[in-house]
């Protein structure tokens, strides 16, 4: 199993960022088949990726949730305009299949932007996701699991080859406020990307905004997360917009204190389950 990271920042996309600038998207492969989570602004350079291929595309779009920072990337993904192309799409909750082909739909329409989603030429079917109930990808044992964020949102155990990855942003979590009904979904993972967009002193609101409730957590919190669940790798996810490179590199300097095998999620990091490549 191999995870790519396309998009690690959260809110809104920057500029001028090593670790990455781009909104959330991660890609995991294994055996030939592709899965995608989350299309913020990082799946267009995931498009051109693929796009560089000969071979027709096939992946499975799983949403975290729909806030736009998850799906502002999708009129950018290029190989959705192909008619070779096939994308089955996950939208979270019951009605997920209904509101994820919605809001990707009103994202293209006027005032919004130029294309409509009808112009796109690849066969897409809608799923909904929904928690404690697996997908099978080819390889892929998929679960959503139910996390807190505002409006909701999923978070995913994904199982192959032997080994486990979850991804988990945008969710407010510590260790005090881990339940088991979500904490077994993350026990053992090999690799947990984990929200950490805040410093305790911003969460707390020291000396400005307090983000309590904003559905998002702290490196510290995320490192003592992992720590419980036994996890063996921790990616920090979903950066703030405001923190430059320094920043995040002194958050995961602090998680690791926690947690030893804490790093911020970078784009262009590939991960290898299962091997000792990385890059």
């Amino acid at each position: 199993m191999e995870i790519r990271f396309f998009g690690v920042r959260g809110s809104i996309s920057v500029s001028g960022s090593r670790i990455g600038g781009n909104t959330a998207c991660v890609e995991v492969t294994s055996q030939g088949h592709r899965l995608i989570f989350d299309a913020g602004t990082g799946i267009r350079t995931l498009g051109e990726q693929l796009m560089r291929e000969s071979a027709p595309q096939k992946a499975a779009l799983f949403f975290s949730h729909l806030h736009w920072d998850h799906v502002q990337g999708f009129p950018f993904f290029t190989p959705a305009y192909l008619g070779t192309t096939e994308l089955r799409l996950f939208g979270p909750g019951a009605n997920g299949a209904q509101a994820l082909r919605s809001v990707l739909t009103q994202q293209m329409e006027p005032p919004n932007f130029p294309v409509p989603m009808a112009i796109m030429r690849s066969r897409m079917t809608f799923d909904s996701a929904l928690h404690g109930r697996p997908v099978e990808v080819g390889p892929f044992r998929v679960t959503p699991v139910d996390v807190p964020h505002p409006q909701g949102c999923l978070a995913y155990r994904v199982e192959a080859d032997g080994h486990t990855f979850v991804y988990a942003t945008d969710v407010e979590l510590s260790r005090d406020s881990l339940t088991p009904a979500v904490g077994r979904y993350l026990e053992g993972a090999d690799a947990l990307v984990l929200d950490a967009q805040y410093t305790p002193s911003e969460y707390a609101g020291t000396g400005g905004i307090p983000k309590k409730g904003w559905g998002h957590s702290t490196m510290v919190d995320a490192a003592q997360v992992a720590q419980a669940v036994g996890a063996r790798r921790l990616m920090l996810f979903h950066h703030d917009p405001a923190h430059n490179d320094d920043v995040l590199e002194n958050m995961a300097e602090e998680a690791r204190s926690h947690f030893a095998a804490s790093e911020p999620a970078q784009e262009g990091k590939r991960i290898v389950l299962g091997s000792t490549v990385t890059a």
